[in-house]
């Protein structure tokens, strides 16, 4: 069979699998790149040189820097600088919140931004009495515009300026995009200030998401935390040293004596001899403290944690739960006390009650408030031992606006935009380095950026290239570009593009954006060499059309990401999308001719 009937077969196929939604993406994606080397369209080396394309490169190393902004508490600290300024109303809070979005997807992706300030719009929203119905929508086709701010701003970006560069034109600039992508983000900003409260529904979230923005404020007022306790330690040369914990004249009355914990660790009783290394966990007023320390021989080890210290750069707080058949069940507890070497029990709860500073003999489903440095707090996740409330990684983000390692991050960030806007190495260079820099300063661990990567679009775009390649080299473009020619002439290139832009925009509504434009690409370049026009206003049309995805919740992460916080259905979106993508095309018919004309 003819190698161009028999890849547009396959191309029929992968569409088909698309859209019957039945298989997992990146099965489909590597089946076809299989299916293009046993029907002998692409030589093996071919049909999975995908995988270590360039394109593939520099987008799995996108991922790993949004991670790292977005750990570091930057996106944080941006919301809330932007939501600090913009006051409550609806109308302020959306411009700020969309802006923020497209200037933020210009660096991190779509899907980035609309992750990292899903939570916190959600949160502001139901804080001032706005629908986040009326917020969610907005701010992800925000998110589409602001990725033709930057070439940074979406795998399809990559895609058509490698694809102009392959074509024999110079490749699009780093900022190039936003030539077209400012106004995009305007009319879509404006859209939706006027037209949204018509368009978008007023619906209740349909799933709920904590603000822990307060968290720490909420576990102080739960646990009663007041005056805080101090923990005293015996030094060598203490008067106390040979007493027992009984004998302890604690004076003035003023003073509670919470508990002692011996140098080994474990609950001592009354009739324990204090020793060098044990601890008397201590509550009262700071000075009565400090002078029962001063003359009992005893140094401060520990001063009280007020609920404003309890979230900071290095140190979190995070609330568990003794599942049943624990080895904690049975064991002795009491606020002051000291585990894991950094982690100090605040407060301990029993049948939801606080039980101030008593000792307490632990059984299953009491709760523990813990305070210690960040990297011991999420070890606990994983801990079989105890059950977290609450994902201490999830209350850093929101409750630690600018954290630790995010002058690092912004550093790495602003040096791969350099190099990026430069032209001073290949965008794959800039884009690993980045990330390999986020790994080498710690401001994500390892794991991290492998979590980071969506492993669905890599695989996506490494199985889909070849089908790209198996579309361009077979002569199957040329055929589809023809028959595209036959039905709109060659009079007109106005007629070719808007075709164009409704193909891919069509495809874009049930297929991934990513590859829609991978299939759209060599049909584009062919069309335009074929009419004698330049191929860059053509890929422009391309990646425009194929950053609308707007008309189903289907199309993108992004739609997806805000469906349920938000409470939509799946014919809300066409309604808000089919005028903004008119929008769009008007737009886009007015600006690309201008900015990249026709003529070569």
């Amino acid at each position: 069979m003819d190698p161009a009937v028999t890849s547009l077969l396959i191309l029929a196929g992968a569409v088909a699998l698309f859209v019957w939604n039945r298989l997992p993406v990146g099965v489909v994606a590597v089946g076809t790149a299989l299916t293009l080397y046993l029907t002998g369209v692409l030589p093996v080396e071919q049909a999975l040189a995908g995988f270590g394309d360039p394109v593939v490169i520099f987008v799995a190393s996108l991922f790993v820097v949004s991670e790292g902004l977005d750990a570091t508490g930057v996106t944080t600290w941006a919301g809330q600088a932007i939501t600090d300024r913009a006051g409550t109303g609806r109308r302020r809070l959306l411009v700020a919140f969309m802006v923020l979005a497209g200037v933020l997807t210009a660096v991190v992706s779509p899907n980035g931004s609309v992750a990292a300030l899903l939570p916190m719009v959600v949160i502001v929203a139901l804080r001032h009495d706005h629908h986040p119905s009326q917020m969610l929508m907005p701010l992800a086709f925000a998110a589409h515009a602001g990725s033709l701010l930057a070439l940074s701003g979406s795998p399809v970006n990559v895609i058509v300026s490698d694809a102009l560069a392959g074509a024999g034109g110079e490749p699009f600039g780093f900022f190039e995009f936003a030539i077209l992508g400012v106004p995009l983000l305007a009319a879509t900003i404006l859209l939706a200030v006027l037209a949204g409260p018509r368009l978008l529904p007023r619906r209740a979230p349909g799933s709920a998401l904590s603000d822990l923005s307060r968290h720490a404020r909420t576990l102080a007022g739960h646990y009663a935390l007041q005056d805080g306790f101090y923990r005293l330690r015996v030094r060598a040369d203490s008067p106390v040293v040979g007493t027992t914990v009984g004998s302890l004249a604690v004076s003035p009355p003023s003073l509670t004596v919470l508990g002692l914990q011996s140098r080994s660790g474990s609950v001592a009783g009354s009739d324990h001899v204090l020793a060098p290394g044990d601890a008397v966990a201590i509550s009262g007023p700071a000075g009565d403290v400090i002078a029962f320390a001063e003359s009992h021989g005893l140094g401060v080890g520990m001063r009280p944690v007020t609920a404003d210290g309890l979230v900071t750069k290095q140190m979190g707080v995070v609330e568990v739960v003794v599942p049943p058949r624990s080895p904690l069940v049975g064991e002795r507890v009491f606020p002051g006390m000291v585990r894991l070497g950094e982690i100090v029990i605040l407060a301990v709860g029993h049948m939801g009650r606080d039980r101030g500073s008593r000792e307490t003999v632990l059984t299953e489903g009491d709760s523990l408030l813990l305070h210690g440095p960040w990297a011991i707090i999420d070890t606990l996740v994983d801990d079989r031992d105890v059950l977290v409330t609450d994902s201490p990684d999830r209350v850093r983000r929101q409750a630690v606006p600018f954290g630790a390692r995010a002058v690092e991050a912004v550093v790495i960030l602003g040096a791969m935009v350099v190099l990026l806007a430069t032209g001073a190495v290949p965008p794959a260079v800039a884009g690993l380095a980045a990330a390999g820099a986020m790994v080498a300063f710690r401001v994500v661990s390892p794991q991290q950026a492998y979590r980071a990567v969506s492993w669905q679009t890599i695989v996506l775009l490494g199985g889909l290239i070849p089908l790209s390649t198996a579309i361009s080299s077979s002569g199957a473009a040329d055929l589809i570009a023809g028959a595209l020619l036959a039905a709109v002439g060659t009079s007109s290139p106005y007629l070719l593009i808007i075709a164009l832009f409704l193909l891919t925009a069509s495809l874009g509504q049930i297929i991934s954006n990513t590859a829609t434009v991978l299939i759209v690409v060599p049909i584009a370049v062919a069309a335009a060499l074929e009419t004698g026009i330049s191929p860059a206003p053509v890929l422009m049309f391309v990646a425009v059309a194929g950053s609308s995805s707007f008309l189903t919740p289907i199309a993108t992460p992004a739609n997806m990401m805000v469906m349920g916080p938000a409470g939509y259905r799946f014919g809300d979106y066409w309604r808000f999308g089919l005028p903004l993508l008119a929008t769009w095309l008007v737009i886009a018919l007015v600006v690309i001719p201008l900015a990249w004309p026709f003529t070569p």
